[in-house]
């Protein structure tokens, strides 16, 4: 048995998604691979509060204060904690193609909806469940892709379907696609692409 795939999980906010895959890790779903660092770009992110819980090693680094700088300080630390995979999870910062292409097939993102639909540059958070509402669309859901140059345009990983239920809000909906299709299939895509990676 190869050693596990080095994670790093990489975030912005509350960290909802992070907990999914910490839990993950814990129950033996995800076993191919370790979350040893979470990064975020907003030293106030609840997320790192989750980490410090589950005795995971956090970084702050700010492309506020960075500039410039941001990407390099980045794959500093990434390099220094030997990462093998990086996820993406509610990390609101786009990533330029010399970070993206220096990592290929490294880092995953999720996104609360099925791309195609409702993806790309302006479409995050609630903004998503907004236009699939607007539109009227009855299934949404998420998708697990390679995340490359083009915001949501890498190769899709995994996707779950979320019917739409006829009373349902942003906030509804952007809770049922985190329950029902996020928190499941973003810690299933870190174990498949972990075992690849050490495959």
């Amino acid at each position: 048995m190869s050693e596990k795939a080095k994670i790093a999980v990489l975030v912005s906010g509350g960290g909802t998604n992070l907990q999914a895959l910490i839990d993950a890790e814990k129950s033996g779903i995800i076993s191919s691979g370790e979350i040893k660092l979470v990064i975020s770009n907003n030293e106030g992110a609840y997320a790192l509060q989750r980490a410090k819980k589950a005795g995971i090693t956090s970084v702050v680094c700010s492309k506020k204060i960075l500039g410039d700088g941001f990407e390099d300080t980045l794959i500093e630390i990434l390099e220094d904690n030997g990462i093998d995979l990086i996820v993406l999870a509610g990390f609101m910062c786009i990533l330029s193609e010399k970070f993206t292409s220096r990592y290929a097939n490294r880092i995953i993102n999720v996104h609360p909806s099925l791309i195609p639909s409702f993806c790309g540059k302006g479409f995050y958070g609630l903004k998503v469940h907004e236009a699939a509402l607007d539109y009227g669309v009855k299934v949404t859901g998420a998708t697990v892709h390679f995340v490359n140059e083009i915001p949501d345009g890498g190769k899709i990983i995994m996707q779950k379907a979320v019917y739409i239920k006829d009373d349902d809000t942003p906030e509804t909906l952007q809770r049922r696609v985190m329950e029902e299709a996020e928190w499941k299939i973003l810690p299933m895509s870190v174990e498949k692409v972990s075992k690849e990676i050490k495959g």
